[in-house]
C-alpha cells in the first residue's frame, strides 16, 4: 500500500464517528477520500479538520437513493461502507427505518459498487450477528439467532455480500465491529453509545446509569484498532483473505462495572471529585447480548492484524480527547 497511494477511497457514513476517523486517516496516508453522508447521524464538525483538503470530496446523499449511490462510486477504487443506523434500541423502536437504511441502502451500495467495478467492498458488520450464541470467544463461523432487528439487518449484509462475491465476482470483506469507542463518538442523544455517555455524565458529576447489575461484559475496541483492520482489509493481497468476515476487536473483555471504574480513575486525574461519583443501576436492556468476547485469530492469521490498544489504553486517549473537546 505504501507504493500505491493514489487510490480513491469512498467512505459512506464518513461524517459519523468511525467514518470521520477513517476519512482523516486515509487522507493522512495520501489517498483521495470521498465522504458520502446524509448527516442523519453524522456531523459536519467531524469533518472540519480536513474539509478543505484538496484530496477530500464531500457528497451529500442517501444510501437509500440508488442514484446517489451511483454518483458516489464514480471513479472510486475502494469502498469502506460505514453508513448505517446503529443501536439495538433504535431498531426495536423503529425496525422499518433500520431495515431501509441497513438492508436496502446496503444493497444499493453493493449494486452501485458492482456496476462501477470497484476493486473491493469493505463493510461494517457487527458483533450483534452472534445473537444468542453462548460460546466464548466468538469465532466467525459460529453464530446464533439474532436478538434484535438491528442484528438481523447486519447479518443480512453478510449474506448479500457473500452472494455478490459468488455471483458477480466482487471482492468483499466484512468487519464485525465489537463495541467501538474513541474520539469523535457522540455522547448525546437517545441512542448514544455507553462510553461517551458515561464520560459526559461523570464530567458533569452525574451518576451514570448501568443497565443490569454491571456484570455484562464486552470486548471494547478502540477506534485505532478499527482503522488498522480497515486498512488491512483494503490493502491485503492474500486471495484467501477476501470474501469473508472478520471479528474486529481487541480480544479481551471487561464488565460494565470494570468500564466505569476505569473511567472514574482516568477522569479523576482532571477532576478528583469524579472518583466519588456513585453509579446507578437499572433493568437490563431488551436485545442485549450478556457477554461478548472476540477471537481475533482469523484476522491475525489472514490479515496480519495486531491491535495496539487495550480498553485501558484506548480509554486514556479517549478521555483526554473528551476532556479537551467536550467540556
Amino acid at each position: 500500500m505504501e507504493n500505491d497511494i493514489k487510490n480513491t477511497v469512498l467512505i459512506t457514513g464518513g461524517a459519523g464517528f468511525i467514518g470521520s476517523n477513517l476519512c482523516e486517516y486515509f487522507l493522512s496516508k495520501g489517498h483521495k477520500v470521498v465522504c458520502f453522508d446524509n448527516f442523519a447521524t453524522g456531523y459536519r464538525h467531524n469533518l472540519k479538520d480536513f474539509i478543505n483538503n484538496a484530496n477530500f470530496l464531500l457528497i451529500e446523499g442517501d444510501i437509500r437513493n440508488a442514484t446517489d449511490c451511483q454518483n458516489a462510486v464514480k471513479g472510486v477504487d475502494y469502498v469502506l461502507h460505514q453508513a448505517a443506523l446503529g443501536s439495538v434500541p433504535r431498531s426495536i423502536n423503529d425496525p422499518i427505518t433500520t431495515n431501509d437504511v441497513n438492508v436496502s441502502g446496503f444493497l444499493n451500495m453493493l449494486v452501485a459498487s458492482r456496476d462501477a467495478n470497484v476493486k473491493r467492498f469493505i463493510y461494517a458488520a457487527s458483533s450483534s450477528t452472534y445473537g444468542d450464541s453462548v460460546g466464548l470467544p466468538k469465532v466467525e463461523e459460529v453464530i446464533g439467532k439474532p436478538l434484535s432487528p438491528y442484528a438481523i439487518t447486519k447479518y443480512v449484509n453478510e449474506l448479500y455480500a457473500e452472494i455478490f462475491s459468488n455471483t458477480y465476482g466482487m471482492e468483499t470483506i466484512g468487519l464485525r465491529y465489537f463495541n467501538v469507542f474513541g474520539r469523535k463518538q457522540d455522547p448525546n442523544g437517545a441512542y448514544a453509545a455507553v462510553i461517551p455517555k458515561f464520560v459526559m455524565q461523570l464530567m458533569q458529576l452525574e451518576s451514570p446509569q448501568i443497565n443490569g447489575d454491571g456484570n455484562y461484559s464486552r470486548d471494547f475496541t478502540y477506534i485505532d484498532n478499527v482503522i488498522q483492520m480497515n486498512e488491512l482489509a483494503m490493502s491485503t493481497k492474500n486471495v484467501e483473505a477476501v470474501n469473508t468476515v472478520y471479528n474486529t476487536a481487541y480480544g479481551d473483555r471487561n464488565t460494565l462495572n470494570d468500564l466505569v471504574g476505569y473511567l472514574k480513575e482516568f477522569l479523576a486525574k482532571y477532576d478528583e471529585r469524579i472518583a466519588n461519583v456513585e453509579v446507578g443501576y437499572g433493568p437490563n436492556r431488551a436485545g442485549d447480548i450478556p457477554h461478548s468476547l472476540a477471537s481475533i485469530a482469523k484476522a491475525k492469521e489472514l490479515l496480519g492484524y495486531d491491535p495496539k490498544f487495550s480498553l485501558q489504553e484506548g480509554l486514556k486517549e479517549a478521555v483526554d480527547w473528551y476532556w479537551k473537546n467536550l467540556r
